[in-house]
């Protein structure tokens, strides 16, 4: 008979993933007060605590579809920012994939949908999916000691390796925390999936929620940088996805 405790410790290892996840999320050096501690949103956030709390309810409503429909025959999660899915994982046929897009695009008050699931001979095993939750814990804490990201605002999605990064930033914001997230261990791809605003929008949006950028520069402000230690900068859009492969 296998030993009990080794089986308990790898759902032990996923849940501390989890948690460290949604602390670095969330909790980094910020104050959660009222409703929103109680909801567990953001203050520092660029969006409002209402915005917030309506990508929940949609980010809910779309996974619960997905279990509800699909069963085992997918993994597919959603991230939403702005009325904005990110659809992430995999199915076994072109169809689900299809079909995911489409109920999520028909969830109240959804705006678009990317989906980005991958289809697959058959699902990942349990170990992708902790590996996936801890390079995005990684990635957490790269952005918040980064100077000039606004980590806060800025949500990390991990599958299969490749993350993906939604938020409201300006396109040097975007940049920076696109390199950054290059950098880390084990990321095979970094998609920026940014709805791009301009220095002096960020700025107010800061100002009206108390955030701050990394640890060094104050807000509106550049420090020098080396040439080529950013990507090449990306064509406005709001909402559009952007691949930089890992060099």
């Amino acid at each position: 008979m296998r030993n009990p405790i080794k089986l308990i410790r790898p759902v032990l290892f996923v849940v501390m993933l989890a948690s460290m996840t949604t602390m670095l999320q969330g909790c980094i050096g910020i104050a959660l007060t009222g409703a929103a501690a109680a909801t567990g949103l953001v203050v520092v956030d660029r969006r409002t605590t209402a915005q917030q709390a309506d990508d929940k309810l949609i980010e809910l409503k779309v996974n619960n579809h997905m279990r509800t429909r699909f069963g085992d025959t997918a993994r597919i999660n959603s991230t939403v920012y702005q009325a904005v899915v990110l659809l992430t994982g995999e199915a076994l046929i072109e169809e689900i994939k299809a079909q995911a897009g489409e109920i999520a695009s028909k969830v109240e008050n959804v705006k678009s949908v990317s989906n980005q699931v991958v289809v697959v001979q058959e699902i990942s095993p349990f170990s992708v999916i902790a590996n996936d939750a801890w390079i995005t814990s990684k990635v957490m804490t790269t952005l918040a000691t980064t100077k000039e990201i606004p980590s806060r605002t800025i949500v990390v999605t991990t599958d299969r390796s490749v993350v993906y990064l939604m938020g409201l930033v300006t396109q040097r914001e975007g940049d920076l925390a696109a390199a950054a997230t290059a950098q880390v261990s084990g990321v095979k791809r970094v998609e920026k999936f940014f709805q791009i605003i301009s220095p002096t929008e960020a700025n107010k949006l800061d100002s009206m929620t108390g955030a701050s950028k990394g640890t060094g520069t104050p807000l509106g402000e550049s420090a020098p940088i080396n040439e080529g230690a950013l990507p090449p900068a990306a064509a406005p859009g709001s909402g559009a996805v952007e691949v930089m492969p890992i060099k």
